[in-house]
């Protein structure tokens, strides 16, 4: 393996080598190239799992290309050990908080950080099974381990441990996903960071942490180190936390981080790191004054660059730039012959919108349509997100500055989880649903929930903006008491809008003829 690829595993415990074991197998042997693939995949994340594998299901032949680890960021340094970790903070938050429902928690228990990054990598390892060179090799795709690189235009070249062999394709997809990028900060290089990709490495706790951008993977991970009890300084360029978030959500999560210890400095400018025999000072303006703080680790969570490097698109004709490969709606590229999915050609970053591009690709790329008629279309997507600090933003569809930039008119209604009864008995009472409905119809066009669970409650009103509207989330019997209530409580707010006076005085009329 490559250094780079050994940061991500670091230490070399049992879980790590099961897991290297896994997703790049030191003794596995590249197999001997087809004539000709349907599919050649490059990239071996989200994206390039689901489309090897369906493809592969449907009885296509299939190669799928990786040169790091199998799973890509999701399994090995992002989603999947991201939530471990936070999942121990929360259950450490929730012992602290035992007095508020009347249990009593003897003086003294403390926790181990050490053990909480155990607990993450022997449940990456577990997880990773699903994602192994082994698994996938069973299931029909020939899996190469190296390098992938496009020498034409229907041609890929793949450097392994044995040798190198050419593969030649009718259809490609290119999943190569994306890196952490290095924001342009005097000194930061020469001091020495972390990213997503080498964080999750650590086996002791950092007593001072500075997290440079407030997006999703700053926020979860300072709230995580500050309920552990680092002390953290959170430096965002903009004003307050989550720049492209509702922004009432995102100050109900600013709050709670700050009452769990993490010091923000939004507004930040001249920000500069020095490396000091203390530690890795930073020094920053924010709000017009200066403030200089010396830390132990300096992560970095200002945004992803997409990885076009070395995989020669020059050569297969294919055209990208900073934002990462070009591609139509069909996820097309300027080759015709070869497709994009995933981190390298989408400003979703999410692991869920890299499987539902792939399907797309697997639809346009194997069956294809005369003349382009009915084919999946990345634009139609409805995307859900959710950004997993406590509580959680969780959002779907347009926010109100969009509908004004399409010049739609909306009505909007919020509703407030301290009267969900759920909520009240959970003590997870400080949050709100708010849904965006088209005027004049039921259309749901937007929505927005901030609540303990609201990534699990986004999806209903997912659903509904796909294959139903405001009545259809009114008229579906919910559980009683759940959190998920609100969503029925916030559309209800849209149809009680509706009933009208005039409506009521008709009703009453009605009702006294029936009395006689």
């Amino acid at each position: 393996m490559s250094e780079s690829d050994q940061s991500l595993v670091y230490p070399n415990d049992e879980h790590n080598r099961q897991l290297v074991a896994n997703v790049h197998p030191s003794n596995w042997v590249n197999p001997e190239s087809a004539a000709r693939y349907n599919l050649v995949v490059i990239g071996a994340g989200t994206a390039g799992l689901i489309t090897a594998v369906v493809a592969a299901s449907l009885g296509a032949k299939v190669a799928l290309i990786e040169k790091h680890l199998m799973g890509g960021d999701c399994l090995n340094v992002g989603c999947v050990p991201s939530k471990g970790m936070i999942r121990a903070a929360r259950a450490w938050v929730d012992l602290r908080k035992a007095s508020e429902f009347g249990l009593h928690i003897p003086p003294g228990v403390t926790y181990d950080f050490g053990a909480v990054m155990t607990r993450m990598r022997k449940l990456r390892a577990r997880i990773s099974q699903n994602d192994s060179a082994h698994r996938y090799a069973k299931l029909g795709v020939d899996v190469y381990i190296g390098s992938g690189r496009f020498l034409g235009t229907d041609m890929i070249q793949v450097n392994g441990s044995a040798g190198d062999r050419i593969l030649r394709f009718v259809k490609a997809a290119v999943c190569t996903g994306a890196r952490a990028s290095e924001p342009p900060i005097p000194g930061l290089q020469e001091a020495g960071y972390l990213t997503n990709e080498t964080v999750f490495s650590l086996t002791q706790l950092p007593q001072r942490i500075g997290v440079i951008g407030a997006g999703p993977i700053g926020c979860e991970l300072a709230q995580a180190f500050a309920r552990f009890g680092s002390q953290v300084s959170l430096i965002e360029a903009t004003h307050g936390i989550m720049p492209n978030e509702d922004r009432d959500a995102a100050e109900i999560v600013e709050q709670q981080m700050r009452r769990d210890g993490v010091q923000l400095l939004c507004c930040g400018k001249d920000v500069r790191v020095e490396k000091t025999p203390d530690g890795k000072r930073l020094t920053v303006d924010s709000h017009s004054q200066q403030y200089d703080v010396t830390v132990d680790e300096i992560l970095v969570g200002a945004g992803r660059t997409p990885n076009v490097e070395g995989i020669g698109l020059e050569a297969a004709g294919v055209d990208y730039d900073k934002n990462g490969i070009k591609v139509n709606a069909r996820l097309q590229t300027t080759n015709p012959k070869i497709y994009a999915a995933g981190d390298i050609c989408s400003r979703y970053k999410f692991t869920h919108a890299a499987d539902a591009m792939a399907q797309i690709v697997i639809q346009n790329a194997l069956f294809p349509h005369p003349l382009g008629l009915g084919y999946a279309n990345v634009e139609t997507l409805n995307m859900p997100w959710c950004t997993f600090t406590e509580p959680e933003i969780a959002h779907v569809g347009m926010y109100e500055k969009d509908a004004k930039e399409k010049g739609i008119e909306l009505e909007t209604y919020t509703y407030k989880l301290d009267e969900v009864d759920r909520a009240i008995l959970d003590g997870e009472d400080e949050g709100f649903a708010r849904v965006h409905i088209k005027k004049g119809t039921d259309k749901i066009l937007g929505a927005t929930i901030v609540a303990a669970r609201a990534g699990d409650m986004i999806s209903e009103l997912s659903v509904a903006m796909k294959a139903g509207g405001a009545k259809t989330i009114a008229g579906t019997i919910h559980p009683y008491p759940t959190q998920a209530e609100v969503n029925k409580k916030v559309v209800n707010m849209w149809r009680k809008a509706h009933f009208t006076p005039s409506t009521k005085n008709v009703l009453m009329k009605v009702f006294a003829w029936m009395r006689r």
